[in-house]
This record gives structure tokens, sequence and C-alpha cells, in this order.
């Protein structure tokens, strides 16, 4: 590719004309540069274009899957830690009515519900009561009615009716409890003879 010029014609003021009535090479590349200035012949180099490789796009994502598979559950709330935390709730409220049972000399009542995954306990109001049918919520530790309402994903797999503990903090019956999500090996057990909760 040749190198384009200008020719200036000998008018003093056209840009091109240096003192003395020579003429001078126009750069048409840069106008701005001074007469005279000089450039090389040849080929123009194409300028290398920058991007990513194959590598580092492999590599990055890898990392997002990763991220994906582990980082987005815990922001979600699908770690399996809420099926764990509302199974050792009702394991502590369920020991808690047998105590509360026993303290009070009472009937207490455990109320399984599972659509939703509800457990509302009741106490009667007279002593010897062989149900809760004459009575009123249990208030918890924190002088609240004792009700726990699962949160999604935390459900019952399987529940009884209802657990009934004497006011010697015998069960009405051995009772198990399955939870959505978890393994069977962490089952709420209560046995029947001494209403121990595990």
């Amino acid at each position: 590719m040749p190198l384009l010029s200008l020719v200036a014609k000998p008018q003093a003021s056209q840009r091109g004309l240096e003192p003395g009535g020579r003429l001078a090479v126009l750069n048409l590349l840069n106008p701005g540069a001074s007469p005279g200035f000089s450039m090389s012949i040849g080929k123009i180099k194409p300028r290398r274009c920058r991007g990513f490789t194959i590598v580092e796009l492999i590599v990055v994502i890898t990392i997002a899957g990763i991220l994906a598979a582990f980082v987005v559950p815990k922001w979600r709330g699908g770690t399996g830690f809420e099926e764990r935390g509302y199974r050792d709730q009702v394991a502590a409220a369920l020991r808690y009515a047998q105590k509360s049972a026993i303290a009070a000399r009472r009937t207490v009542c455990a109320n399984f519900t599972t659509t939703p995954s509800v457990l509302s306990v009741q106490i009667s109001s007279a002593q010897g009561a062989a149900n809760c049918a004459v009575g009123g919520p249990l208030l918890g530790p924190d002088d609240q009615n004792l009700i726990l309402a699962a949160t999604s994903p935390a459900a019952f797999a399987a529940a009884p009716a209802s657990v009934v503990f004497d006011a010697a903090g015998r069960p009405n019956a051995a009772a198990i409890i399955s939870f959505a999500g978890l393994p069977g090996t962490l089952d709420v057990i209560v046995e029947a003879e001494t209403g121990y909760v595990h």
C-alpha cells in the first residue's frame, strides 16, 4: 500500500509549504503532524485481538458450577438444616410436655397435624383427666403457647394423631415421628413405658 501524499501548490497560506517554497509531504494519517514528517513505507501489522482462551473459559465455568452446587442452596435454605432444626424442636417440645405433665400432675396432649405440619401441646385443667378436652394450650418456656409450625421444606413424613402423657409422664402408647428429608435414624421416638423421648 503506497503512502498517500499531497503536493502543495506554491501558496504561502497552504499547509505543507515550507519556508523557501519547498514542497513537503503531508501525513494524511496524522494531519496535525508537522510538515516533513516521514513515515516508513511498508505493511501495516494488524493488531492482535485480546480475549479469553478456552482454558480460561472452562476454569470460570467450573468455578461457577461449584458455587452453584454449594453456595446457592445455602442462600435459598435448601441445606437440610431446616428439617434437622424442626426435628430437634419437636423432640424438645415432647420432652417439655412430659416434664410439664409430671410437674403439674395433669394430662398433657401433644397433637400432630401433617398438612400443614404443626405440633400443638395442650394441658388439661382437671387432675386425672383422660384427655385434654377440658383445658388449654400449654405455655412454653417463653410463656407463649407451645405450638410448632414447620417452615418449608421441613415437614412430618409420618406422625401419630396425638401423644398423651398422664400425670406420671407415661404416654398412652409408643410413638414414632418421621420427618421428610431426614433418614429414619433421626426419627423421634417416644417410649411406651417410660415416656422417654429420643
